[in-house]
């Protein structure tokens, strides 16, 4: 089990691009030990702010703490210790497999020349089992499908073992039975071990049967964040993507499902 997660949070945060900010003012704590997704339409920020949760975006103003320390100011050993992150396409070394890829998520806990132990040979095979790669492991990532390289990523930021996890877009290239087959892997990860999950996502019926935590945003900055019966609503998809839809009570779970007009 991982130690317990720390509250990660943004104090009067401002992100941007040259001279546009995307982010302005934005203060946010994100529940330590719950699955959180952070929605909104194209352009609005959603990756710019995972990258700066994971010290990836450096802030323009404000700040992100991690148990209320700033991580600008952490070792990167420390930081990768307590978060993992898994950008929106990563591109993996020519000519690596999927066993080397994955044993890399070990980095944090080896020194520089330290042995592969026992220790990290057992997460790494957990984290291959978890998303069903276990058949792949010495198949080069080149010779895979999309959504194999995909789940092969995830296995790394797994076998990390970190109490958090940032995901950028991890459903990209699944098909729709493999994610939700992820959302619920990391689901269970979370109900398990107590590990703190934060996914950028597109569908919004996902992100609401799967998450317990929501987070907004629009093109004028957060628009709601909550539990997912309190952050959809008709009003609030309508102030963040200009969507006129019905929020419906979902059949399986009860909680809301839209419905677009």
């Amino acid at each position: 089990m991982s130690d317990p997660a720390p509250t990660l949070a943004t104090q009067d945060l401002r992100l941007g691009y040259r001279e546009r900010a995307v982010i302005d003012g934005l203060n946010l704590s994100f529940p330590p030990g719950a699955v959180t997704a952070i929605l909104g339409p194209n352009g609005c920020g959603k990756s710019t702010l995972l990258h700066a949760l994971a010290r990836l975006a450096p802030p323009r103003a404000g700040r992100v703490t991690l148990g209320g320390e700033d991580v600008a100011r952490m070792a990167p050993r420390a930081l990768a210790r307590r978060l993992a992150i898994l950008p929106q396409s990563p591109v993996a070394p020519e000519g690596i497999t999927v066993a080397e890829l994955v044993r890399r998520g070990r980095a944090p806990w080896r020194g520089l020349l330290a042995p592969f132990s026992a220790a990290d040979a057992q997460a790494c095979a957990e984290a291959l089992a978890a998303v069903a790669m276990t058949g792949l492991a010495e198949r080069p990532m080149a010779e895979l499908s999309g959504g194999q390289r995909q789940r092969a990523w995830v296995a790394l930021v797994l076998a990390q073992a970190t109490p958090l996890l940032l995901l950028d877009e991890p459903t990209t290239f699944l098909d729709l039975p493999h994610q939700i087959e992820l959302l619920a892997l990391l689901r269970r990860r979370n109900r398990a071990a107590g590990t703190t999950v934060i996914a950028v996502l597109h569908d919004l019926n996902l992100a609401a049967r799967f998450c317990d935590h929501l987070v907004l945003l629009g093109p004028d900055g957060l628009v709601a964040e909550g539990p997912p019966d309190r952050v959809m609503t008709e009003a609030a998809l309508m102030r963040a993507f200009g969507l006129a839809a019905r929020v419906l009570p979902d059949p399986v779970t009860g909680g809301p499902m839209v419905v677009p007009l």
